[in-house]
């Protein structure tokens, strides 16, 4: 294969990277371990990219070796979780920080790195929404190949048959694996929760009275912004809090230390989030945590921060500090 033709192959792969990573990512809870795996596919299907015949499409076959690469991963028993997957909600006055590894956590991901960039305004609204932490938490309850099945049949739009060719197996298989995944998702339904939307004037408002309580450490003015049921919760600590009088007990608390900090307004896993900055004793502000926040019925329902920064600025992009 001459330089060019090579060159040419190479691009034609290359297309399909952003939204191989976001299948991957839905697959294995893990922005990391997802481009991992797609570089893994790469590599693959260049190796035998002179072997591949055509009788599927290019995007297909890549998908068939995503597919077999993430099971491979699933099969030596990844599922990463929310805290509150694994432990019942701690009242304040028993909080402890337990640290668990960090294997164990459905990671955040930049929608830039999963979701392919499209101008049809509602396509990219349903793209949000199938990269939500509530929804590929859910993901992470089924089955591997009933994982397959249902990201592929009611997020990606395959069909049946389509799903049953990459599989090896038959039609039938496939809607069967595919209702069984519907009613495990039901018992365990992902909430509902609002995606980022730059054009909706009560989210923007919202998100600006948040920062102005957070930053201004008002404790009054962000329970009337929190549901009544509200959660919080610290990866790569397991505990978590439920409802607005417990996440203020502990701001005001061990949550104290985050009195002066610093938010910057981000998106990340389709929702608006925050890079937050803690104020630095030699001035200026340090990284802190990748601050998701989940909407519902315009207050916050959730709020998740996630704290091993070295891993998470890098890979959204984020100042290493904010000077004063």
């Amino acid at each position: 294969m001459g330089d060019v033709a090579q060159r040419e192959r190479l691009d034609e792969l290359e297309r399909y990277r952003t939204e191989l990573t976001g299948y991957c990512y839905r697959m294995l809870g893990s922005a990391f371990e997802a481009e991992d795996a797609v570089q893994d596919t790469m590599v693959r299907a260049w190796r035998s990219i002179d072997r591949f015949e055509g009788r599927s499409s290019l995007r297909s076959w890549l998908y068939r070796i995503a597919t077999n690469v993430c099971l491979d991963a699933l099969n030596a028993g990844n599922r990463r979780a929310r805290p509150m997957d694994l432990t019942a909600a701690t009242p304040v006055a028993q909080a402890q920080l337990n640290a668990r590894p960090e294997v164990t956590w459905l990671e955040p991901v930049p929608d830039g790195r999963v979701l392919p960039s499209t101008a049809d305004p509602a396509e990219t609204t349903v793209s949000r929404e199938t990269v939500r932490l509530a929804f590929v938490a859910a993901l992470q309850h089924l089955p591997p190949k009933q994982r397959v099945v249902l990201i592929l049949r009611e997020v990606l739009a395959w069909k049946a048959s389509e799903v049953a060719e990459l599989l090896d197996t038959s039609v039938a298989s496939v809607n069967s694996a595919l209702q069984r995944a519907r009613a495990t998702l039901a018992e365990s339904a992902p909430a509902d929760t609002d995606v980022a939307d730059p054009l909706d004037e009560e989210q923007r408002q919202l998100l600006e009275r948040y920062v102005a309580a957070f930053e201004g450490y008002d404790m009054a003015a962000l329970t009337a912004l929190l549901h009544e049921d509200a959660t919080l919760s610290m990866p790569p600590y397991d505990l978590w809090l439920r409802g607005h009088d417990d996440i203020t007990g502990w701001m005001l608390g061990v949550g104290e230390v985050c009195r002066g900090s610093r938010l910057l307004p981000v998106v990340a896993n389709g929702t608006p989030a925050f890079a937050h900055y803690h104020p630095d004793p030699d001035g200026g502000f340090s990284p802190w945590a990748l601050m998701v926040i989940e909407i519902t019925g315009g207050k916050v329902a959730g709020i998740t921060s996630f704290l091993d920064v070295q891993r998470w600025f890098p890979l959204f992009g984020l100042p290493e500090r904010l000077e004063a």
